[in-house]
């Protein structure tokens, strides 16, 4: 077959594809260009839970960035960082130091999986990035979710 001829054969196959999925309800098209924005704008995010979530404790963590590198903490290097997790608390200030505590987990070693253990509840999470000496890159750098937690049996 000539070249041509098989990327028009794709191209049409393409079309007919989208045709078809244009079809859905429009809130699924939403739903789904606002999870795709989610996870390919620049940014954080959680890369296995959603808000609003029912989680049993303990539950598995995964972080993701777009738009940096991580680094492990040290030094200080542009467009890179590190994740930090704040249980039940709102994203740092930019420029503001990322405290050291119970609710404010770092991961300074360049960690993007973790397991926390959290009291039956609500609760949310906030996923922070922060500069090599934990320095907050601010609320463009963060992604809040809300979660249910019961406890594991």
């Amino acid at each position: 077959m000539n070249v041509k001829y098989y990327a028009i054969a794709i191209a049409l196959a393409l079309v007919a594809t989208v045709s078809c999925k244009s079809g859905k309800e429009s809130s699924d098209a939403e739903v789904s260009q606002e999870e795709t924005k989610d996870a390919t704008a620049d940014g954080v995010f959680f890369v296995n839970h959603s808000d609003g979530e029912n989680l049993a404790s303990p539950i598995i963590i995964e972080m993701g960035v777009n738009g940096m590198t991580i680094k492990p903490a040290g030094e200080v290097v542009e467009g890179t960082g590190h994740h930090h997790i704040i249980i039940d608390g709102s994203y740092v200030e930019k420029d503001q130091t990322v405290p050291m505590d119970a609710t404010h987990l770092h991961f300074g070693k360049g960690q993007t999986v973790d397991t926390l253990t959290l009291a039956p509840g609500n609760h949310t999470l906030t996923l922070q990035f922060a500069n090599g000496v934990h320095s907050s890159y601010g609320k463009d750098w963060s992604k809040t979710i809300s979660i249910s937690v019961t406890q594991h049996e």
